[in-house]
């Protein structure tokens, strides 16, 4: 993240998640000059990503657009597109079902996750294109870029960081941005 002649800030073309050493779930999340703790799938990372195997894929990904609890986090700045989470939202992670790895809206039968979640992790979720424009079934569901579970414990493949730290990223975050996993 740079700041121009007039003080504004520019945004990032590439953040770097790279593993911790010594520790399979936590990762260093690189923007620009800044460095921030991160937790990553409870597997670690793959490069053989498959539906449930709380692997962290390794991968580039796109950020495609963002949800947030507005009714818990408030004045979020950022380029990317935000929607407030609303109590219906759900994400399809059924691989045979034709929604796979979509937004869905309740009532929804098949398996899914709640967006609007109470434990506060996905009060600033940020949706990777992984496995998204391209859909195959198994390849994963549901990869966000989200807040931690305190004492940074593992995601079930999805990126996470502190909101404090999420708050000093999204400005310099937008649609495309890559998210690099290595």
């Amino acid at each position: 993240m740079q700041k121009t002649r007039a003080g504004t800030r520019r945004t990032a073309s590439t953040i770097v998640v790279r593993p911790q050493p010594g520790k399979k779930t936590r990762a260093l999340v690189q923007v620009g000059g800044m460095t921030v703790p991160a937790a990553i799938g409870r597997s670690g990372r793959s490069i053989l990503k498959r539906e449930g195997d709380g692997a962290t894929p390794i991968a580039d990904m796109k950020l495609l657009y963002g949800f947030t609890r507005g009714d818990r986090v408030r004045f979020l700045r950022t380029a990317l597109p935000m929607r407030h989470i609303r109590k219906d939202m759900l994400w399809c992670d059924q691989p045979d079902d034709p929604n796979y790895n979509r937004l869905v809206k309740a009532p929804f039968r098949p398996s899914h996750e709640e967006l609007r979640r109470g434990d506060g992790l996905y009060d600033v979720c940020l949706v990777l294109d992984w496995n998204v424009s391209s859909r195959r079934r198994n390849r994963g569901s549901a990869i966000f870029f989200h807040l931690i579970r305190p004492g940074y414990e593992p995601t079930a493949g999805c990126v996470a960081v502190s909101l404090r730290d999420m708050k000093r990223i999204l400005p310099s975050l937008r649609r495309g941005t890559t998210v690099r996993v290595v």
